[in-house]
């Protein structure tokens, strides 16, 4: 099997990011979710207009995983609005970060990461945060692995369903 490539989106990626945007969402959370919020959620964040202009944004970045021609992973990163538990003089969060179904358990999520810390090392950034849902173990599990840690939480609104997902943070070591 070919090794997968990690490359930043250009705005032509806008239609197949959006795609697997959508897909990768519902495939974690629909099955806990309402239709008509995963619907309200998806139709708010994922559309190609949507990842054109978030591929756009100079204070976001766009990861992409390719495995030969396939789109099979991605993450989203900014450098905004970091909640006041976030102790930091230059955060990034990592907005998004999902892997197709079909490549969770190939190590696909840690190469990810790992191009992700290195984003943020190159914007100056020293401490990187996320949230994640608090009925996703297996997210929570894997952050913890990566060095993250609980620092707070925040609502996260998904349709109608207003959520709660933990805050989680780790300091980004220079190199």
């Amino acid at each position: 099997m070919p090794l997968a490539t990690i490359r930043n989106a250009i705005p032509s990626d806008a239609q197949r990011l959006s795609q697997l945007a959508e897909r990768t969402f519902r495939d974690t959370f629909g099955a806990m979710n309402t239709t008509e919020d995963m619907d309200l959620h998806v139709r708010a964040s994922y559309s190609e207009t949507i990842q054109g202009n978030e591929i756009a944004t100079p204070s976001m970045a766009t990861l992409l995983c390719e495995q030969e021609e396939n789109l099979i992973a991605f993450a989203q990163l900014r450098w905004t609005g970091a909640p006041p538990c976030i102790v930091a003089q230059s955060p990034g969060e990592i907005q998004r970060l999902y892997v197709a179904a079909d490549w969770h358990s190939h190590g696909i999520g840690q190469v990810l990461m790992q191009a992700c810390i290195e984003e943020m090392k190159s914007h100056g950034t020293d401490v990187i945060w996320l949230g994640v849902w608090e009925r996703n173990p297996r997210a929570i599990s894997f952050y913890k692995k990566l060095g993250f840690v609980e620092v707070g939480n925040h609502v996260f609104s998904l349709g109608h369903d207003l959520q709660r997902d933990i805050v989680m943070a780790r300091s980004v070591v220079p190199g």
